[in-house]
C-alpha cells in the first residue's frame, strides 16, 4: 500500500491561465464564424441570386444554388474561424475525413449524383416543360412535374410513370407539341383497279372538313407505296397542339375517309394470297378407300 504525500496542496491559480486560453480561443472562434457567415451568407447569396434572376434562370435552379451557396459560405466560415483561433491542426484533420467521406459518398451515390446533375439541365434547358406530351425509347406520356431527381409522365392509359432524369438526358426525346404544327399521316389502301385521283380527292376532302384541321398547310394525300394488294395514299393533314388532341383528330380523320370511301364505292383491300399450280394424286386407291368408308 502506498502512503499519501503529505504537505502537498493545489493551487487553483495555475489552471487559470490556460482555462482563459481556453476560453479565449473558443471565443475568438464562434466571434469569427458569425462575423464571417453572417456577412457572407448576406452578400454572397444576394449576389448570387440576382445573377442567375438576371440570366433567367428557372426558380427551381435559383433556389438549390442558393441554398448550396449558404452550405458553402458555412464551411468556408469555419474554417477561415478555426485558422484564426489556432485550430489548423484539428482543421486538417477534419479535412481529411472530410474528403475521404465525399469520395466514398460519391461513388455510392453515383447514380443519383447523375440524375440530379441531369434533372438541372432539363429544368435549365427545357427540352420539355409541364404538361407537354413527349415520347423516348418506345415509351410516351404527358407531363406532370418535373423534380431535380426525377420526372413524373400520365400515360393515355392514366398511369403514372416516374423516370429517373438521366434515362430522359441521355435519350432523344420527341416533343410532340413544341411547334405550332404537328402533321397527322394516315396510311389508306386502295384497290389497284381504282382511280388514284378520285380517292386523293376524298381523302383530302374528308381531311379539311375536319374543325380541328388548319387550312395551312393544306391536306394532302401523296402516293407513298405500292403494296402486295393495294396503293397506298398517305393523307397528311395539319393541327394545331396546343389547341387539337393529335389521337382524337386522327380517330375522325380514318372514320371519315372509311366512310367515304364506302359510299364512294372506293375499294380497301385486305392482304390476300393467290396460290397456283396443281394437285397430284399418287395413289388413287388409297383416296377411293377413304371415300367408300
Amino acid at each position: 500500500m502506498i502512503p499519501l504525500q503529505q504537505g502537498v496542496s493545489l493551487d487553483p491559480q495555475q489552471y487559470v491561465p490556460a482555462l482563459v486560453g481556453a476560453v479565449t480561443t473558443v471565443v475568438l472562434f464562434v466571434v469569427v464564424f458569425a462575423v464571417i457567415y453572417l456577412l457572407g451568407k448576406y452578400f454572397v447569396t444576394r449576389a448570387v441570386e440576382r445573377s442567375l434572376r438576371r440570366r433567367d434562370f428557372d426558380e427551381t435552379l435559383v433556389g438549390l444554388v442558393v441554398n448550396t451557396t449558404v452550405v458553402v459560405v458555412g464551411v468556408v466560415s469555419v474554417a477561415l474561424a478555426a485558422t484564426v483561433a489556432g485550430f489548423g491542426v484539428v482543421l486538417a484533420a477534419f479535412a481529411t475525413l472530410a474528403g475521404a467521406l465525399a469520395l466514398a459518398v460519391g461513388f455510392a451515390a453515383r447514380d443519383l449524383i447523375a440524375n440530379f446533375v441531369a434533372g438541372v439541365f432539363i429544368i435549365q434547358d427545357e427540352p420539355f416543360t409541364v404538361g407537354d406530351w413527349i415520347e423516348w425509347d418506345g415509351n410516351g406520356g404527358v407531363v406532370r412535374d418535373i423534380h431535380l431527381r426525377v420526372t413524373k409522365l400520365d400515360t393515355f392509359d392514366n398511369q403514372l410513370v416516374t423516370v429517373p432524369n438521366s434515362a430522359l438526358a441521355n435519350a432523344a426525346v420527341i416533343n410532340n407539341v413544341e411547334n405550332d404544327h404537328r402533321r397527322v399521316s394516315v396510311d389508306f389502301g386502295i384497290g389497284y383497279d381504282d382511280d388514284i385521283e378520285r380517292a386523293r380527292e376524298t381523302i383530302i376532302d374528308e381531311g379539311g372538313a375536319i374543325d380541328d384541321v388548319l387550312s395551312e398547310p393544306a391536306p394532302t394525300a401523296p402516293v407513298t407505296g405500292l403494296g402486295d394488294s393495294a396503293v397506298v395514299l398517305q393523307g397528311r393533314i395539319w393541327i394545331d397542339p396546343s389547341e387539337s388532341g393529335y389521337g382524337a383528330v386522327r380517330a375522325r380523320f380514318v372514320e371519315a375517309v372509311k366512310r367515304r370511301f364506302d359510299s364512294e364505292g372506293i375499294d380497301m383491300p385486305y392482304p390476300n394470297t393467290e396460290l397456283s399450280g396443281g394437285i397430284e394424286i399418287t395413289n388413287p386407291g388409297e383416296v377411293q378407300g377413304i371415300s367408300g368408308d
